[in-house]
């Protein structure tokens, strides 16, 4: 980012003046020109460039795999063998294709780089409108996570313990997710996304594990005595709302996307060598890992339970008590490397305003206080609403599939104007009809499942 120079060509000052004026001039843009650059070394985003290529690789296998994996059987309940594989197979098609997109078009400008989400929509849409569509997306996206996180987080804590302590006195999921988030009043002050990558890698091989431990789990178990594929709603009107959610689960599971641009910004680029070269190549290795573990949950984890599957399998899986406390313990893990990953965007839009807009100075108290803030209205909403499976529904849904599965689509025809009817333009094209269709129908399956959840459910109970 940089200042321009006022120009003199319509002043009616002498050219003395001018002169004698110029040399000021130039120190206030030097002023400013420092001013940015120690805001942006201060930033999370901006702040470090150091980042390998393996980096790339586990960040976007922390930001996708996560809790959606262990919804996709009971996606599949929903969907059918028939639907439900096309569906699972299509999306992830779909979404490294439009992953690819992103990475191209990181510093498709020379000079420079779109290191978020929003600078590239605004070099498509414009300054204002750019922000006005792609930052209400992205914060429902990443605020959204972070929140399912929470419930996602406690869930699993509270299913360790009563895995473990079978005798012990029931403990409110309230308190575990308090727990939980306590972990995040600690991790949210580390500075920026090289800063967490330890913790994002432990997290990606905690993804592998326990999605391994899910399906391998449940070869083990064998199929359940009387085992149903059949569509577990009674009614038409429930089976096809039910099916609308899973869409939405299926589109929570490819969210890696919102956070693309900000993991490609910690890579160095040179003319010589673009950052587009390493961040492709992890991103090829991450895919490989999400296919590793989608569909083998999903496929395994519907063949053994059938239409039985609970939202989330590991609830559906009792024995070996061990193991399955093991993998609920790695889920923790895991999503505590996730909330990090999708909390430093929000945290880097927020500290942003604070200093760019509101003017505070950039400080550590500054910091403390906004992102202890943040995690303490996830926390609050978490607790307030444990919706899970519907909560995936309604969000995969309602941002996720436009800033996953057609965004992408939509700035590439904007910026790269593919010739009409050429291959490039009819594949974006059916991108933008899928995902549009995607995100009209699915919040609508998950708004209803959380209603119904709603009717029986306690707060705070």
């Amino acid at each position: 980012m940089g200042v321009q120079a006022p120009t003199d060509q319509n002043s009616s000052v002498p050219v003395s003046s001018n002169i004698d004026e110029r040399p000021e001039k130039q120190s206030q843009i030097d002023e400013q020109l420092k001013r940015q650059k120690e805001i942006d070394d201060w930033l999370p985003i901006t702040s470090s460039r150091n980042a390998k290529w393996w980096y790339s690789a586990f960040h976007n296998v922390t930001a996708m795999v996560g809790a959606g994996v262990l919804s996709l059987p009971y996606a599949m309940s929903n969907l059918g063998w028939g639907p439900g594989v096309v569906i699972l197979v299509l999306s992830w098609i779909i979404t490294l294709y439009t992953l690819w997109q992103m990475v191209e078009m990181h510093e498709m400008v020379p000079g420079k780089r779109f290191d978020r989400y929003h600078e590239l929509g605004q070099h498509a849409f414009g300054e204002k409108l750019g922000l006005y569509i792609v930052v209400p997306q992205q914060l429902v996206v990443e605020v959204g996570v972070n929140i399912v996180y929470m419930v996602t987080g406690g869930k699993s804590l509270q299913k360790v313990h009563n895995s473990v302590c079978p005798e012990c006195k029931k403990i409110k999921l309230t308190y575990f997710i308090m727990i939980f988030a306590s972990v995040h009043f600690v991790l949210s002050h580390l500075p920026n996304l090289n800063s967490i990558s330890g913790v994002s890698l432990a997290a990606a091989v905690m993804s592998l594990s326990y999605s391994t431990i899910a399906w391998a789990a449940s070869v083990n178990k064998g199929v359940v005595d009387n085992v149903q594929y059949g569509y577990k709603a009674k009614s038409t009107s429930g089976t096809v709302f039910n099916f609308f959610n899973a869409l939405g689960e299926v589109a929570f599971a490819y969210a890696g996307h919102n956070v693309v641009l900000e993991i490609q910004a910690t890579i160095p680029s040179t003319p010589e060598k673009p950052s587009k070269g390493p961040m492709w190549r992890g991103v090829i290795v991450a895919y490989i890992v999400v296919a590793l573990c989608y569909f083998p949950v999903a496929l395994i984890g519907y063949y053994i339970f059938g239409n039985s599957v609970e939202d989330n399998i590991l609830m559906s899986l009792q024995k070996p008590v061990w193991l399955i406390a093991m993998a609920n313990m790695f889920v923790v893990i895991h999503v505590i490397g996730s909330y990090q990953l999708y909390a430093m965007p929000v945290f880097d839009m927020i500290e942003t305003l604070l200093v760019k807009k509101l003017h505070f100075r950039p400080t550590t108290m500054l910091r403390f206080i906004s992102r202890n803030t943040y995690v303490a209205f996830t926390m609050f909403v978490g607790i307030t609403f444990p919706f899970f499976g519907g909560l995936l529904g309604f969000f995969g849904g309602f941002a996720f599939s436009p800033t996953t599965y057609f965004l992408p689509c939509v700035i590439w025809l904007i910026i790269k104007k593919p010739r009409k009817f050429s291959l490039s333009w009819f594949v974006n094209w059916i991108c933008i009809t899928l995902g549009v269709l995607l995100m009209v129908l699915s919040p609508i399956g998950g708004l209803r499942n959380i209603i119904l959840q709603a009717k029986n459910y306690k707060f705070y109970d």
